[in-house]
């Protein structure tokens, strides 16, 4: 009896993570960018060897690389190398504006409404760059604010590896966002202005006085829907 057991036990963790694991869902086929459109900026994205390459264009705002469907609750993975000089992120629940969609947000102590341009990408961001915001939220092209404070957490700061793949984890829960930097807890609040978008691959403007042609990469990108 007590071998029969020792048996049993092991294949009910193996059906267990067998179930685990169905339910993630590849965003992105290592081929082709089907279920993909390209909004906002005229940026550039190409599939080499399996990864996506964003690459800059002179003059271009920012551009965003989105799905064409929406999530509400989910747990998203991805890692991504960026050029050192490039700043870039990624969307979730977030929109693109149509003709008339206003933004409000805080100017000079007041509060006032924005107009925002047709195709425009606007939402949860979750930062990528060489600073102490990766890993952050950020309200793109709406509060224009990061939504969390990594003031006491030293980590956090530190978690993006300059030059190198990072692995990037975000994870939405009804108001509950947080987000993960190479395994390492980053931002955690609460925030039900949106609770359901698109999610977006962002290659940022640059200045044409300091423009050069940049890149940011992603690639495993995955999702595991809750809802």
């Amino acid at each position: 009896m007590m071998s029969r057991a020792r048996f049993v036990i092991p294949l009910a963790l193996l059906a267990g993570a067998v179930c685990l694991a169905a339910g993630w869902v590849k965003l992105f086929d290592g081929k082709t960018l089907d279920g993909w459109s390209v909004h906002s900026g005229t940026a550039t994205y190409e599939v080499e060897n399996g990864v996506i390459v964003g690459k800059t264009a002179l003059g271009s705002p920012n551009t965003f690389l989105c799905t064409n469907k929406e999530y509400g609750d989910f747990i998203l993975e991805f890692e991504v190398k960026v050029d050192s000089e490039l700043n870039s992120g990624v969307q979730f629940r977030s929109q693109i504006a149509k003709d008339g969609t206003t933004v409000t947000r805080e100017r000079d102590g007041k509060t006032v409404e924005e107009k925002l341009p047709v195709d425009r990408v606007y939402g949860y961001q979750v930062e990528i760059a060489e600073s102490e915001h990766a890993g952050n939220v950020y309200d793109e092209a709406r509060r224009a604010v990061f939504l969390d404070s990594f003031a006491d957490r030293p980590k956090a700061r530190k978690a993006f590896k300059p030059g190198e793949w990072n692995k990037y984890r975000v994870e939405c829960r009804g108001d509950s966002i947080k987000t993960w930097v190479n395994g390492i807890a980053c931002a955690d609040f609460k925030d039900s202005m949106t609770r359901r978008g698109i999610i977006g691959l962002q290659v940022h403007a640059v200045p044409k006085e300091k423009y050069k042609p940049y890149e940011v990469r992603w690639r495993n990108l995955r999702i595991q829907e809750l809802d």
